[in-house]
């Protein structure tokens, strides 16, 4: 049994014909007059003249099947905090205007945004799937883009069309684990280094058919560190106080919570799902 969608889930953005794909637009406010008002919900489709432009994502609740009624609160939960993400996405645009490099914003805006909403899809995913065919294909809706809708970009805010790095390739990362010490070979650049939580001794038995996945996710954990760890060092003096927790080891806690939601999917197709997994997600700066 099922039963509709709630209302702020029907969202559409000046398309004809209902498409499959329509994108979330938030609300930008930068201290002057807005061009548009605002649109129900969270994801507002306002703007200001001049400002660094809006976050515009796939919709998710427009390509969903049909939602059993037990799964129900939780979907509406999760696809309310999709719309969540995309406003407070939309304020950091605003807040770190001259921040950062040429590619602050992908890196530091839209790249822990898509990370957020793998792990947000990923769950309404699994509630469908609890009780009915889990739908797949939902992380394809998780990359997000900016719109300047014509606008120059404001310094340091120039989209570069790209995640930061792309996921190893099946086959290339071999056997993971022992994510804890990745990327910590001693300090030399003095800022610092990433400490995590090891996933793989929290483990249960894996699988045959998921052993492949899993190695190739733990391995994925490693990598974010390693990368995590040399984005410390190139970003030395950027940002106020709080830079590294906004910047680096919040989106890097984003990246694990998709990464060890896809450890245990894998797991729970021919297995108990491991619980808890996400508690591992964590990291601290160890200086």
């Amino acid at each position: 049994m099922s039963r509709a969608l709630p209302k702020y889930n029907k969202r559409r953005v000046g398309l004809a014909g209902g498409a499959a794909a329509v994108a979330l637009t938030g609300a930008v406010i930068a201290g002057t007059a807005l061009a548009g008002e605002s649109s129900e919900g969270g994801g507002a489709d306002a703007r200001t003249l001049a400002g660094p432009g809006t976050v515009s994502c796939p919709d998710v609740a427009s390509q969903l099947p049909a939602i059993p009624a037990s799964a129900q609160a939780e979907v509406d939960r999760n696809l309310a905090l999709l719309d969540q993400q995309i406003t407070e996405a939309n304020k950091r645009l605003v807040d770190t205007v001259g921040q950062g490099g040429p590619n602050f914003v992908q890196n530091a805006i839209l790249g822990p945004l898509e990370d957020k909403r793998v792990a947000t899809v990923n769950r309404i995913a699994t509630a469908i799937g609890r009780t009915a065919d889990r739908p797949a294909g939902l992380d394809s809706l998780a990359a997000c883009s900016l719109d300047t809708q014509g606008d120059p970009a404001a310094p340091g805010q120039e989209e570069t069309g790209g995640t930061e790095t792309a996921a190893p390739p099946a086959g290339d990362a071999g056997a993971g684990g022992g994510d804890a010490g990745a990327g910590q070979d001693g300090d030399a650049s003095g800022v610092g280094t990433i400490s995590c939580p090891d996933v793989a001794p929290q483990l249960p038995a894996i699988p045959a058919s998921a052993q492949a996945e899993v190695d190739r996710n733990l391995a994925l954990l490693d990598q974010q560190i390693t990368e995590a760890n040399k984005r410390l060092v190139d970003t030395v003096g950027q940002g106020g106080p709080n830079f590294v927790q906004n910047a680096i080891l919040g989106p890097l806690e984003d990246k694990r919570v998709a990464t060890v939601n896809r450890i245990a999917t894998a797991i729970g197709r021919t297995a108990d799902r491991p619980a808890g997994l996400d508690s591992l997600a964590a990291c601290t700066l160890t200086k």
